[in-house]
């Protein structure tokens, strides 16, 4: 059987959760798969990885051009057995392969465009079109896999002409042993030359957080919560890739204030290695995932991986990951049915957050216990191996 993975993002151009999904997928499925991957930002040496440029050098217009790649990505799918399209950026070249070729077409649910309505901020109009390729694509696609229950019930709220039948639950997962805690002398030095680096002190308490500058990702809230925080914690911010202008000045702002105020704020604005993330995570004594809008959440996975226990907003796909009590501890949040995600007590939010992140940070005995339980729990219940058996089945029950 063969399988095209239809995707912008791919190695080496990853940013977010979708691409490192499509990357850990994709290597799962060639053990039983002719799997061809076909993604933006130009061309890749890897067998099997088709990289595309917009057709015709694009329009200048971010959603138009996303269809300038997704033209030749839809003609190149001819001789599969079935399209799996990712992210509204590929959901149109997986909507036209499988009307153009006659094959079935499995679309994974990351994130939902009517859920995201400050995407107007970043793509103006350009948001309307990119909803429109989204409800086409999911209305008329053979299979939806939600990456949580939470996402499938999204799904079927957002889009109710879908068959709920067709809305079947595959989490993200993650290979724990690439993202475990160093452990070799070579690689604990390693590692404390970048906790060095990036001036973070081991010896103290640390949060860290992770993540693109996004609304979805309630960074603005954490910092507030930051305000709330015992002077002596320390807090790691790897934030980059802001959706606008707009809200990298607001976290700017925001930063540039707490730093004036304390120390141990710590700011790293580019997109880490992998080697180097995990020390910066070891280094640290709890995770937190603020989000207003998280259909999963891989990063909460990545840290659970490496030993960390999460504090996390209970919304989304993120109870379906974090046990409170066990894994570390879910932040209630009562939000404005708008799509939004806004916490309609911005305040009340951020000092809960605060409240929960002290408790975890306070007690480092406890917090390690939970680490080490979140560890197990990313390893049983989230390997990419067990994902990727959950995946054959879905394209298995439509070829059958």
């Amino acid at each position: 059987m063969r399988v095209d993975i239809l995707t912008r993002e791919y190695p080496p151009h990853i940013y977010g959760g979708a691409g490192v999904h499509v990357t850990e997928l994709a290597a799962v499925l060639r053990a039983h798969l002719d799997v061809r991957v076909r993604a933006f930002d130009g061309p890749r040496d890897e067998p099997g990885v088709t990289g595309y440029d917009a057709l015709g050098g694009g329009v200048g217009d971010a959603s138009l051009d996303v269809l300038a790649h997704n033209l030749p990505m839809a003609k190149d799918c001819a001789g599969a057995d079935l399209v799996h399209s990712h992210t509204w950026y590929a959901n149109m070249a997986g909507h036209l392969a499988a009307r153009l070729h006659g094959i079935p077409h499995v679309l994974s649910a990351h994130s939902l465009e009517p859920l995201r309505p400050w995407k107007a901020e970043q793509l103006g109009g350009g948001y309307r079109v990119s909803s429109w390729i989204e409800k086409t694509a999911y209305e008329a696609a053979d299979a939806v896999i939600a990456v949580s229950d939470g996402m499938r019930k999204d799904v079927l709220r957002c889009y109710p002409d879908i068959d709920p039948a067709k809305v079947q639950v595959v989490h993200n997962g993650i290979d724990v042993a690439s993202w475990a805690a160093p452990s070799t002398d070579e690689a604990r030095a390693a590692a404390d030359a970048v906790v060095a680096e990036h001036g973070i002190d081991p010896t103290r308490p640390a949060i860290v957080f992770v993540g693109r500058i996004t609304r979805q990702k309630g960074l603005p809230y954490f910092l507030k919560a930051v305000e709330r925080l015992p002077k002596d914690i320390q807090v790691v911010l790897c934030a980059g890739a802001p959706d606008t202008k707009e809200i990298a000045a607001e976290v700017a702002g925001a930063v540039e204030r707490l730093q004036a105020e304390r120390d141990g704020v710590i700011w790293i604005e580019k997109m880490l290695p992998r080697p180097e993330l995990i020390a910066v995570l070891d280094a640290c004594t709890a995770f937190v995932c603020p989000s207003v809008y998280e259909p999963l959440g891989i990063v909460n996975l990545e840290a659970m991986a490496v030993g960390l226990p999460v504090v996390a907003t209970a919304t989304g796909g993120i109870p379906e990951v974090v046990v409170p009590g066990e894994t570390g501890t879910l932040v209630p949040i009562d939000q404005v049915q708008d799509g939004t995600g806004t916490p309609t007590d911005p305040e009340g939010f951020a000092s809960d957050l605060a409240e929960a992140l002290t408790a975890m940070v306070s007690d480092a005995a406890r917090a390690k216990v939970m680490g080490e339980a979140g560890r197990i729990r990313a390893a049983e219940e989230f390997s990419w191996g067990a994902i990727g058996e959950r995946t054959l089945d879905v394209y298995r029950s439509i070829l059958r």
